[in-house]
């Protein structure tokens, strides 16, 4: 039996241990995982003097193993490469993108050091499913060590336009390594779009039944938005600390309506843009006031890039001002919290909310618009409010869908979401619920792996590519 391998930059640890991250993502992939006992490796986040490429190996539903990385290497590949020149282009963000050549040489470095300690684990017989930005090129390294085995990438993010890539310097050679792959998947038609137009009119690349073709290798493209388990996540927000959260923000809600936003502290999620549009509608509609309030809920990331420390400030800034500018001594308009919640008492928070608010300035697909979806009481469910720049809007054509440039758009869509009648929001999120449980976590997993599993043989040329 074909034994899946799953290479991340973090790796979620096996049923039964404690450690590592269990979001959606990792939920479907232990899945996977367990499914066909599968191997599952990865940076372990720590770090090490001097690197070894002897990962660490722990047995459970399935192998999770994992390498420490230099300092320099965290430094260049993570925090460099991947989160300050990457992470900014691939979210149409030029201005805040750096373009360092110690960072493309750290990068390169660290996927030859990943390719060095994954090869000797791997079977003749295995598919390998390779994840996200961090780790583009690690399948083109794979091939030059002698891997044959079907390989498949997905990102996670939005691929840029082609006037954006082409301010990268490693751009065609980014581009030209992912046809180290059998499959290369999308979360939305725009973003595989937008990589076939620079593979085409850069590269000079043929394209026919969803096949890219280039210098003699092929790879199939595939469009797939991730979903959540909508059936878990629906029990959860039924689950005791849900109901617990739940009663906890409708007590301290005192009768207002509440407006949730649940993000990482990012420059693409549009929080600046949030709070903006959230005071023009405070502005436009003083009858308003005092009968709501946003919960901002965001995260820390990245704590050590300085442009996450700006968006903090900047943020911690625009919450003070709105407050002072429009609170009460009996209601403040915005309560900011700095930190993470568990996902069953965000379960809770999301179903007693009457409006949620997701509005990214730009995303691969959001799956906090899933969740809040899954999370509503059918008889009484809340309004989705969302960017129409995330991936997700793409499925999602029942919510109000609004351009979060736009502080008077957001703010009449918080006015007739506030408005809207019962019959119309029921209505609203049947349509927006089927779609979440239609196309849910198992049927992104299961649409990749069935291209991965039924694609052909390495032809020939792969392990010879420069």
């Amino acid at each position: 039996m074909t034994r899946l391998v799953v290479i991340s930059n973090r790796v979620a640890a096996p049923t039964g241990s404690h450690s590592g991250a269990q979001g959606g993502l990792a939920v479907a992939l232990q899945a996977a995982l367990n499914e066909y006992g599968g191997l599952w490796f990865g940076w372990s986040g720590e770090e090490t003097e001097a690197f070894t490429g002897t990962p660490e190996i722990v047995e459970g539903g399935y192998t999770m193993a994992t390498v420490d990385l230099e300092p320099q290497d965290v430094e260049e590949y993570y925090e460099g490469y991947a989160n300050r020149t990457l992470w900014p282009l691939f979210h149409y963000r030029v201005d805040l993108t750096e373009y360092e050549r110690s960072f493309a040489g750290g990068y390169n470095r660290v996927n030859e050091r990943f390719a060095d300690s994954v090869f000797p684990l791997l079977r003749a017989d295995d598919a390998i499913w390779i994840q996200d930005y961090h780790m583009i090129p690690l399948g083109a390294e794979l091939r030059r060590r002698g891997c044959a085995q079907r390989m498949g990438f997905f990102l996670h993010i939005p691929w840029p336009p082609r006037r954006l890539l082409t301010t990268l310097p490693e751009a065609a050679e980014l581009v030209r390594t992912l046809l180290a792959y059998d499959v290369v998947g999308f979360h939305t038609q725009e973003w595989l779009d937008s990589f076939l137009d620079y593979a085409r009119e850069d590269l000079g690349a043929a394209f026919k039944d969803g096949v890219l073709s280039l210098d003699g290798r092929s790879v199939r493209l595939l469009a797939c938005p991730i979903g959540i388990d909508a059936a878990e996540f629906r029990e959860m927000a039924r689950s005791p600390r849900a109901r617990l959260s739940y009663r906890q923000m409708r007590d301290s809600a005192t009768g207002r309506d509440m407006i949730v936003g649940v993000d990482r502290l990012d420059y693409s999620k549009g929080l600046e843009e949030r709070f903006l549009g959230y005071e023009r509608f405070l502005m436009h509609h003083p009858e308003e006031r005092k009968e709501l309030f946003l919960l901002q809920i965001a995260p820390p990331s990245r704590a050590t890039v300085e442009t996450y420390q700006r968006i903090r400030t900047s943020l911690e800034g625009l919450a003070g001002r709105i407050n002072g500018a429009f609170a009460d001594i009996d209601w403040v308009p915005i309560r900011y919290v700095n930190q993470g919640y568990a996902r069953d008492m965000l379960a809770g928070i999301y179903r007693a909310a009457k409006i949620g608010l997701v509005t990214p300035l730009r995303d691969g697909m959001n799956l906090v618009a899933k969740e809040y979806v899954a999370a509503q009481d059918p008889e009484d469910p809340g309004v989705l409010i969302l960017s129409r720049f995330a991936g997700a809007a793409e499925q999602m054509t029942e919510a109000l869908l609004i351009n979060p440039h736009s502080a008077e758009e957001m703010s009449d869509a918080i006015y007739q979401a506030l408005r809207m009648p019962r019959d119309e929001r029921i209505d609203r999120w049947r349509a927006l619920m089927a779609g979440v449980e239609r196309e849910d976590v198992v049927w992104w997993r299961k649409r990749f792996t069935d291209a991965l599993l039924s694609a052909g043989p390495v032809h020939g040329g792969f392990n010879a590519m420069a």
